[in-house]
């Protein structure tokens, strides 16, 4: 039997177990409370740093706001500054465009005379379509004509009609055809004011201008009535308005009727007078008169034309065309005084020799394509910048059957045959074109640039 000590010796609860309970529960205790403090700190840490974030964030939005506001308004400035000078620039540009269009640059190409000899009929002519055509003459030289802003010639032949037949002996008579081939080859004005003027009569004269309107080339200097021979020429070129007049020495002692005097300009003090005050009431910025004078084949002015020359300019002739010689005359550029002090410039060309004839004399067969670069500054003022010239020479290849005739470009031409593109010339035809520019540059003179 079991005694009652050892029984509650048994049953005596084990203090050193409870220890380690208790032990355990209050480190487990411990422990928790650490772990509510971490977190309370914790929580109170990220609280803190959401909160200094988001003010972080509101100051770095608030600093690209004023970062954005400052580009903006940055922006803002440099539009209107560039604004500013697009308008200013604009403003410029329509200043220097107003300027510009206040000045005004032409190029005047002027041409000698043009005849139409039987030999150039003949050789224009095709007999299958019994039809003429000139235009293969000008091949070599039309780009200088058409390239001008105006074209002038002397035409020294009339259109009076196929009924008079062609010819050259006493007479001159041209296929119509011509003319329209002219007016292909760029020439805007033809003066007719010369000795063959009235070869057939007022009734030659008629058909001339007739075929002349035809052709659509302006003309001058032979008239149907009183009233078109006081009707002034005035061309605009570009804003350039340029009065053109025409006169001749006489008609070859063929008698003009007393009812028809106006039907041909003749070198006349008081008619020159005249229509030189006309021209100048309408205030043209240029007049430009073509004079058939001289003596035939003299390379210098006689003295009638001199005085002429002094005549016309002391009378508001700023441009001065001679023809009639058959061979080139001298140039020169003038600076003339007008009645208020002023200064303008004055341009002649004694002589232009012949543009298109088929004669033998020295110097007849070569001649010069002048061009003359006039300029209309701001203030309505005209000057004569330059004269420069193509010489030029009328070939006749005689080894061909048909299309003979040719003027050439002598410069251009002499160029290529020294580069090896002979073509249809010989050593004989080189030297002679290589004679004929000398000659040319001597008598002309250089160029005024």
């Amino acid at each position: 039997m079991v005694s009652l000590q050892n029984r509650r010796h048994r049953f005596k609860p084990s203090y050193n177990n409870m220890d380690t309970l208790t032990i355990i529960k209050r480190v487990l205790q411990i422990l928790i409370a650490i772990l509510l403090i971490v977190f309370i700190f914790s929580s109170i840490r990220m609280k803190k740093s959401f909160s200094n974030q988001k003010l972080l964030a509101d100051n770095i939005h608030n600093i690209e706001s004023n970062e954005d506001n400052q580009i903006n308004t940055s922006n803002e400035n440099n539009i209107d500054i560039d604004i500013d000078s697009n308008i200013a620039s604009e403003n410029s540009q329509s200043n220097e465009q107003k300027n510009e269009s206040k000045s005004t640059s032409i190029n005047m190409t002027l041409l000698g005379d043009i005849m139409c000899p039987t030999t150039i009929c003949k050789d224009a002519y095709n007999s299958d379509s019994d039809t003429y055509d000139f235009s293969y003459i000008f091949d070599d030289i039309k780009y200088n004509i058409q390239t001008a802003d105006i074209s002038i010639g002397n035409l020294e032949t009339t259109f009076a009609g196929s009924s008079n037949g062609y010819s050259n002996s006493t007479k001159f008579n041209a296929p119509e055809r011509l003319a329209t081939n002219l007016k292909k080859l760029g020439i805007d004005v033809l003066t007719t004011a010369n000795n063959h003027s009235f070869d057939y009569g007022y009734s030659g004269i008629e058909s001339t201008i007739n075929y002349l309107d035809e052709a659509d080339i302006a003309h001058t200097g032979t008239f149907k009535s009183e009233e078109e021979q006081n009707k002034i020429l005035i061309q605009n070129v570009k804003g350039i308005n340029i009065a053109i007049l025409s006169y001749a020495y006489g008609t070859n002692k063929n008698t003009i009727p007393s009812d028809k005097s106006y039907s041909v300009n003749l070198i006349d003090k008081d008619l020159i007078q005249k229509q030189l005050s006309i021209a100048k009431s309408q205030s043209p910025d240029l007049i430009c008169v073509s004079m058939h004078w001289g003596t035939e084949y003299k390379t210098e002015p006689n003295n009638e034309q001199t005085e002429l020359v002094d005549f016309l300019f002391d009378n508001g002739a700023d441009i001065i065309i001679g023809n009639h010689p058959q061979v080139l005359q001298p140039m020169e550029k003038r600076e003339l005084s007008l009645p208020d002090g002023t200064k303008k410039d004055g341009f002649v060309v004694y002589s232009l020799g012949n543009f298109l004839a088929d004669q033998n004399k020295p110097n007849s067969r070569s001649s010069a394509i002048l061009n003359l670069n006039i300029t209309k500054n701001e203030n309505g003022k005209t000057n004569i910048n330059t004269a420069k010239y193509t010489p030029i020479y009328t070939f006749k290849n005689t080894t061909k059957n048909a299309n003979q005739f040719r003027i050439l470009n002598l410069k251009n031409l002499i160029s290529a045959y020294d580069a090896g593109y002979t073509e249809d010339y010989t050593p004989a035809n080189y030297a002679t074109f290589k004679n004929e520019l000398t000659n040319i540059q001597n008598i002309l003179g250089d160029e005024i640039k």
